[in-house]
């Protein structure tokens, strides 16, 4: 992580705010610059606030100011939730809001006049293999940038857009992109036993080779492309799968499909 001598308030103790805080713990980040916001943290995360003595609030403590503020709530209950974050706002704070669908300038509408970023992580960031993709407004200065970098990449991958627009994109790529992932070993798994193997079988045999590929591809320099080329021989039994999934009505086009359809469900949702 980059500089450390700043403090940070997260604010929502569920799953994305609970893979924050282990992120920020196993690479250093001080428990004693860390303060949570949540009335009822889950189990896991009541477990690390004690372990680790960070400070815990039920609610918007009084005489504090957070320089960086993680909201990690559900989009629902975001219009109420952020006016009283307000308080804790000082001269150089950045706000970072991690909820799909809620805009700039609707963040701007709550929290006022201050920098704001607005991230989409993806759920991997639980294993601290996710992606997040950040835009700020322009109030955002370079060191805004540096620290939530740094508090951002122990969960994954950082990226950063200029233009908003493109986060509904993102969104449909890679917000989403882990349920794509699943339902095809899913399907894999199913073709599997239409093929003859049995259930446990087919779905073991689908998941180690999704979770394979993905770690070679992850640690090798070569490109898909290039690895996907590798395993297939002329002629071969590979080569016959690809020319139905790269046929003219598949793979591809199914996909440019699915994410064109979350992309414009994600500026649907936006406000």
């Amino acid at each position: 992580m980059n500089g450390r001598d700043f403090t940070v308030c997260l604010i929502g103790a569920g799953n994305m705010g609970g893979a924050m805080l282990e992120g920020w713990l196993a690479d250093g980040f001080p428990a004693a610059s860390i303060t949570v916001i949540d009335p009822e943290p889950n189990p896991a995360m009541a477990k690390s606030i004690a372990q680790h003595s960070i400070r815990h609030e039920t609610s918007i403590p009084k005489n504090y100011i957070a320089d960086v503020i993680i909201i990690a709530l559900k989009p629902q209950i975001m219009d109420a939730a952020l006016p009283p974050v307000k308080a804790i706002i000082g001269a150089d704070t950045v706000s970072v809001s991690v909820a799909a669908g809620k805009t700039l300038s609707g963040l701007e509408k709550g929290l006022g006049d201050t920098a704001i970023i607005r991230a989409m992580p993806n759920t991997p960031a639980q294993v601290q293999r996710g992606i997040t993709v950040c835009v700020g407004n322009n109030k955002v200065s370079d060191n805004h940038r540096q620290n939530v970098t740094g508090l951002l990449q122990s969960i994954g991958q950082v990226e950063w857009v200029d233009a908003e627009i493109l986060i509904d994109a993102v969104t449909g790529l890679s917000g989403s992109g882990p349920a794509y992932v699943f339902h095809l070993v899913e399907a894999m798994s199913e073709a599997g036993q239409k093929a003859g193997l049995s259930k446990q079988l087919a779905d073991n045999l689908a998941k180690a080779t999704v979770c394979g590929a993905g770690e070679l591809m992850h640690q090798s320099p070569l490109t898909p492309a290039n690895l996907r080329e590798n395993v297939t021989s002329p002629n071969g039994t590979t080569q016959a799968a690809l020319e139905v999934l790269m046929d003219e009505d598949g793979l591809t086009r199914l996909m440019t499909k699915a994410v064109a359809a979350a992309t414009k469900r994600a500026g649907e949702l936006a406000g």
